[in-house]
């Protein structure tokens, strides 16, 4: 049977600012975390504090927990402390580090003097990593048991405390004398065990797989997806386990860094606030940055075509063909640009790799440049003949040259975006900054400068 999606409850929240609370309770009982808070995000701080603040407490907890609750930060200011401690202490640890990155100073003071001491160590420890690291987004709330434990202990233990964890799904079995991770256990592995064996005993010996707090989070991500992992632990330089990121934090990370390479690609800061929401003024000047920066590249081509004014003069036939040329070449090199960067996000090629990608990008530009001119080539010859338009009595050498131009332009296209890459992660640069429209910016300078400069040669003695 197809999955139907849940009706919008706005309207229910909305009641809830001037009906009876308990009615709103009954109402929402049936209906889904992450479809509330898409509701609350439509109303205004204080209006989502204030429903927040009615909703059953378990369904509040949910609500919070939900990544597509925005501005939770904002919300909490028109909470009060003792009502507010509560729900923070009984959301999931990451989602407090989130929620705390988010509210002012001020606010964030109150807020933790509200904390029971566990909640507030925990809380600070997560905070002290970057939000682009492991530890920025792990949580706490995992499994661990000594390795001395039966499996029938194990499992017990895991019924008991199995509501307040992040996920069940992974156990992470520690030395019971100095608490270094052993080994990790599924709960298949556990649940297909004899019940008197002992919990390290039920699971194959393998090193367990882990990062360290300051690992790029992009790094776990890479090793959960390869290892069709649950869980991934943080540990610290003693072995000793810090925290898990789980693989619903990882597709969070994941929807968040290709939402920020697809605005690069675009030519665009990377958005903080969803597009509807950002303020005008931001707006322009997350995009007027890039816009200024790529049309003072685009002054050179003009400073290109001033140079080759008198070629232009002696042979108006050759401008005709400038908006395909430069086109081709900067098409050609967003291509490899793309190319390349995905094969850098998913470590298919490194740094050391960057002569390896120039040995392959090389021929393939020629071989596609070739393509490109013999189309070209044709459609000068085909126009000629059929009386489309008279290129002159040198129209064999202008299709010649164009021809010769584009596989020159292309190749170099195609070298130049395969390498701006290397070049900019190798400066500390993100190499999604590698825009589409900065490498076509690129390519129509030096595109012009080789297509007049193939003219020149090849047109010598008849048109110039």
């Amino acid at each position: 049977m197809p999955a139907t999606e849940t009706p919008s409850p706005t309207p229910e929240l909305l009641h809830l600012l001037v009906g009876d609370p308990e009615e709103l309770a009954a109402i929402l009982s049936g209906m889904r975390a992450a479809d509330v808070a898409e509701a609350i995000n439509q109303l205004p701080d204080e209006a989502g504090a204030r429903v927040l603040a009615g909703l059953p407490f378990d369904l509040a907890v949910e609500v919070l927990d939900q990544p597509e609750l925005e501005h939770k930060g904002r919300i909490f200011e028109h909470i009060d402390k003792d009502a507010a401690a509560p729900l923070i202490e009984a959301m999931s640890a990451d989602e407090q580090a989130d929620l705390f990155r988010e509210v002012p100073t001020s606010i964030r003071s109150r807020l933790m003097s509200a904390l029971d001491a566990g909640t507030r160590h925990a809380l600070e420890m997560l905070l002290r990593h970057a939000p682009e690291t492991t530890g920025g987004i792990m949580t706490t709330e995992y499994v661990g048991v000594p390795s001395d434990w039966t499996v029938e202990r194990t499992l017990r233990y895991i019924a008991e405390v199995g509501r307040v964890k992040e996920t069940v799904y992974a156990i992470f079995i520690e030395n019971p004398r100095d608490r270094r991770l052993e080994q990790v256990a599924s709960l298949r592995d556990l649940m297909i065990a004899p019940r008197d064996r002992r919990v390290l005993d039920a699971v194959s010996r393998r090193v367990p797989l882990s990062v360290r707090p300051d690992t790029p989070r992009e790094e776990a991500a890479r090793i959960i997806s390869k290892y069709n992992l649950l869980a991934l632990p943080v540990l610290d330089e003693r072995g000793h386990v810090l925290g898990i990121v789980t693989v619903d934090d990882v597709i969070d990370t994941m929807v968040q860094e290709l939402t920020d390479d697809v605005q690069k690609f675009g030519g665009v800061e990377a958005l903080d606030q969803p597009y509807m929401e950002i303020p005008f003024l931001s707006m322009v000047r997350k995009r007027a940055g890039w816009l200024c920066a790529l049309f003072l590249g685009e002054m050179l081509t003009a400073t290109a075509m001033g140079h080759f004014e008198n070629e232009i003069a002696k042979a108006v036939v050759l401008a005709l063909f400038v908006p395909l040329i430069i086109s081709s070449g900067g098409n050609s090199g967003s291509q490899a640009t793309s190319l390349v960067i995905r094969a850098m996000a998913l470590h298919e090629v490194r740094l050391r790799d960057w002569w390896r990608v120039a040995a392959r990008e090389l021929p393939s530009g020629l071989t596609l440049g070739v393509i490109l001119g013999f189309i070209g080539i044709c459609r000068i010859l085909l126009w000629q003949a059929i009386g489309w338009y008279d290129y002159g009595t040198h129209y064999p050498l202008v299709a010649l040259t164009v021809g010769v131009a584009l596989i020159g332009v292309v190749t170099f296209g195609s070298m130049a975006g395969s390498m701006l890459p290397f070049v900019l992660r190798r400066i500390g640069f993100d190499p999604a900054s590698a825009s589409a429209p900065f490498v076509a910016t690129l390519v129509d300078v030096t595109g012009l400068v080789i297509y007049f400069s193939i003219a020149y040669v090849m047109l010598r003695g008849t048109l110039l």
